[in-house]
């Protein structure tokens, strides 16, 4: 077990803050699966704040899903520490600063991983947060901005000195976006400059890279994002190798049908079926990747309008199987 603050959390995988992916439904399931915490999807401090029924969805927690983290982004202090009250009556299980995101949208508003060139500032946000927050406080970095600016030691040294309860880096730059092979070394370079516990994410996407992690960062904690696509049963593989040595093989095309069908319909139970198969779309693509006939099949998910065309769907791809 790893302990954040006085959360308790088992040492297998976590799954990773995913804008547009990680939502409840997709959270709910990994953690059917295995996943050991949850961070969800990152919510603005300042929409928080300015239009706080659109971001009320992104910070609810729900029992299934503990221990769960809600993750907050912006590069005003103000504003987290306006948003932060909004948050904690939905009591998550901790709270996680993102300052790791490398999109452009997030990045030009001074936010996510802009605030790695700007230590000042985010110690600042850290501080607030630690200050009024009533559960662990935990922040989300890369390995820097680019390549010239590797910064993650130092950065990890300033966030940990102003009271966060652990720290999670992603071993990629900002510059790399999700490009390029991950950095292992610096992230076991963080975890050898702190006292706190560091997770560790970028590239996992197998029980034995996940053990390989472990082995080379001296982690605490494994987090995954991308390798999980499609794939929640993931978590319970990792979870069973990282155990026993052993973990049972990827599931046949008829099992992998009924994780899905059980994946869109908390999709539809989330947002009505209109919307949620709309949403869902993405989410059943990554579910047909590597079977038979992938892509005639994708074409068709983007035209699903009802759950009904789905089950349809299904029955048409498992044909192809007799």
């Amino acid at each position: 077990m790893v302990k954040i603050g006085d959360v308790a959390i088992e040492k297998t995988a976590a799954l990773a803050p995913m804008a547009s992916v990680a939502d409840r439904a997709y959270r709910t399931i990994c953690k059917e699966y295995g996943a050991s915490y949850v961070v969800g999807e990152m919510v603005s401090v300042k929409g928080l704040c300015f239009s706080p029924n659109k971001a009320l969805e992104l910070i609810t927690v729900t029992e299934k899903e503990r221990p769960m983290a809600v993750q907050l982004f912006g590069s005003e202090p103000e504003y987290f520490e306006k948003a932060l009250p909004k948050v904690l009556k939905f009591n998550p299980d901790i709270i996680d600063i993102n300052m790791g995101c490398p999109v452009p949208k997030v990045t030009k508003s001074n936010s996510g991983c802009m605030l790695m060139k700007n230590p000042k500032l985010a110690e600042q946000i850290v501080k607030i947060v630690v200050k009024n927050s009533s559960v662990p406080v935990t922040v989300k970095i890369r390995k820097g901005w680019d390549d010239d600016s590797v910064n993650a030691v130092e950065f990890a040294k300033r966030m940990q000195s102003c009271g966060i309860s652990a720290l999670t880096i992603h071993g990629r730059t900002k510059a790399d976006m999700y490009n390029n092979k991950a950095d292992w070394n610096i992230i076991s370079k963080v975890k050898q400059s702190l006292e706190i516990p560091v997770i560790a994410n970028g590239d996992v996407v197998s029980p034995e890279t996940a053990k390989d992690m472990y082995e080379v960062t001296g982690a605490d904690l494994i987090m995954i994002g991308r390798g999980s696509y499609g794939r929640p049963w993931l978590f319970k593989q990792i979870s069973d190798y990282l155990k026993t040595g052993r973990y049972e093989q990827e599931p046949t095309v008829a099992e992998r049908m009924e994780v899905m069908k059980k994946h869109v319909l908390l999709i539809c139970e989330d947002n009505g079926e209109q919307v949620g198969m709309k949403k869902a779309r993405a989410h059943i693509i990554r579910y047909l990747y590597g079977i038979r006939d992938a892509a005639k099949y994708r074409e068709k998910c983007s035209r699903l309008t009802c759950y009904l065309e789905l089950l349809k769907l299904i029955d048409e791809i498992l044909k192809n199987y007799i």
